[in-house]
């Protein structure tokens, strides 16, 4: 006697495949906006980590030296900018003769323009240039203390930047 066997087919019916490639679709759409907006976030909060280091360095160094040292925003690293916003790139130094202007060797670092659509304003009395006195406190040029915002934003994602009269820094997100 002769048995014939029925094979058992595995694998995906059409059907299944539909279903499966839908519910995949929706997943990855749901998911790819969340994505990027991580990315943004992160480039935001390491952009705004940048200029908080800078303003770390700029406020150590000026303890550490016993003198004024500074940031002003600058596009050519020879001279402070006056116009434009802080994301154009900014000079550290140290200010000896408290005249807000820099000479090469003053320089204590230099950081590049950041990356484009990127804003980086200051409000205030931070809006062009920030010092750093020898007890870590803030001044401005004509001697009133610095106290104010710097507000770092791409694509609509924003972190604060504080600066309090003693130096003290803080980053707020809204």
């Amino acid at each position: 006697m002769l048995v014939h066997m029925k094979k058992e087919q595995k694998g995906f019916t059409l059907i299944e495949l539909i279903v499966t490639i839908a519910i995949a679709g929706i997943l990855i759409g749901v998911g790819i906006p969340s994505l990027r907006d991580m990315i943004i976030n992160n480039r935001v909060t390491a952009y705004t980590n940048d200029f908080v280091s800078a303003l770390y360095l700029a406020r150590s160094e000026a303890i550490k030296r016993g003198k004024r040292v500074a940031l002003c925003k600058s596009t050519d690293y020879a001279s402070c900018a006056g116009g434009g916003g802080w994301e154009q790139g900014w000079v550290v130094f140290e200010d000896e003769n408290n005249d807000g202007v820099f000479a090469p060797a003053e320089v204590i670092q230099i950081h590049e323009p950041l990356a484009s659509g990127v804003t980086l304003t200051g409000i205030g009395t931070t809006a062009i240039y920030i010092s750093f006195l020898s007890d870590g406190s803030t001044q401005t040029l004509g001697g009133l203390p610095v106290a104010g915002q710097l507000t770092v934003t791409k694509s609509g994602k924003t972190r604060t930047i504080n600066l309090s009269r003693i130096g003290r820094i803080q980053v707020t997100k809204p």
